[in-house]
């Protein structure tokens, strides 16, 4: 994969990061979003449990992350690097680590679709890295030509 390719890969997911984390930034938005969540949840008749946006701690962590998550994803999408990219996988795998645990106790299972795309971003993402890696290193050993 060439890293131009790669680099639009890791814009793709930044893109998609400030789509879905923007609305957790701000204390108004993430109430809203965790009402919405509740809506569908119970819509669904989904067993576990969704955030409380009575929760003044609750609220303050997703605002944390979410304003967190916006900063990143702007980054990635003015400077996409192999490097951010890189970065960028090791906090999906903590994510879904941290999406898992919330599953096992107790969390409503909308959250399985949330580590589902995260997992999935992470592959996608690690694969353009890799490959662009692999594709630089391959140039960058090819022997000269040989001029006569």
């Amino acid at each position: 994969m060439t890293t131009s390719r790669a680099l639009k890969i890791i814009r793709a997911s930044a893109i998609y990061d400030l789509v879905v984390t923007v609305a957790f930034a701000l204390p108004i938005t993430a109430k809203w979003v965790f009402e919405g969540l509740a809506v569908l949840h119970s819509e669904l008749t989904l067993t576990g449990s969704t955030p409380d946006p009575a929760n003044a701690y609750t609220v303050m962590f997703a605002n944390l992350m979410g304003g967190l998550v916006t900063v990143w994803a702007l980054y990635r999408i003015l400077r996409p690097s192999l490097a951010a990219g890189v970065a960028d996988v090791g906090g999906r795998v903590f994510f879904s680590i941290g999406m898992a645990g919330a599953l096992v106790a107790g969390a409503s299972p909308i959250v399985l679709v949330m580590l589902v795309l995260e997992v999935l971003w992470a592959i996608v993402q690690s694969a353009a890295v890799e490959g662009a890696v692999r594709r630089r290193a391959w140039t960058e050993r090819a022997p000269e030509p040989v001029r006569l």
